[in-house]
């Protein structure tokens, strides 16, 4: 695993599940063209952004490229690196055919290839074993009631707000997000100051 200190953020889920193989750090997806009406998803990227440093990897077709566009003038440039795959054409293992400009989006990258872009776009990345410092699990947020009680959806807008982070977003969505900006003991302060 490749450990960098930047938020990755890509199109989809599928681009998602292949950069999780390869990168330890907090993929967001864009879930295509809706991130253009998507405010909140918009204030995390943001803020993201601000925290810890953005690289863009979309696929290389006209619609990422759009993408990678909307998302680079939301955010400074000093915020902000990209990552360009590069144009190889065929389609991916799940798809009957070709996507419409007949190009491999990242999903369908080969390995070696993505590890080429992300060095090419000199984002400090590093071997890395496991991280040292104690993270928020799922079972911390369950005992600390903001996942699996009756109550829990109400405690996690609560702790979300707190955050200034998006009302909507669920345990498992919300996990890394903490573990990004939060120390445990942070975490657990916050969740003390809601009671």
């Amino acid at each position: 695993m490749i450990k960098t200190d930047r938020v990755v953020i890509v199109e989809g889920k599928y681009d998602k599940i292949k950069l999780s193989s390869i990168l330890d750090t907090v993929i967001i997806e864009t879930d295509g063209f809706a991130i253009f009406n998507d405010k909140e998803k918009q204030k995390l990227i943001r803020r993201l952004a601000k925290t810890k440093g953005l690289l863009v990897l979309t696929d290389s077709d006209s619609a990422g490229f759009k993408i990678r566009s909307f998302i680079g003038g939301m955010v400074p440039n000093e915020e902000i690196k990209h990552a360009y795959i590069p144009d190889i054409f065929g389609k991916e293992k799940r798809k009957t055919e070709s996507s419409k400009e007949g190009k491999l989006g990242v999903e369908g990258i080969p390995k070696d290839k993505l590890l080429e872009a992300l060095k090419k776009a000199g984002v400090t990345a590093e071997e890395t074993e496991e991280t040292k410092r104690r993270l928020v699990t799922k079972t911390d947020l369950y005992v600390d009631g903001l996942s699996g009680r009756d109550d829990s959806c109400a405690k996690r807008r609560a702790f979300l707000e707190a955050l200034d982070l998006p009302e909507l977003l669920s345990a498992n969505k919300l996990l890394p997000i903490i573990n990004t900006f939060l120390t445990y003991e942070e975490y657990k302060e916050t969740v003390l100051n809601l009671e």
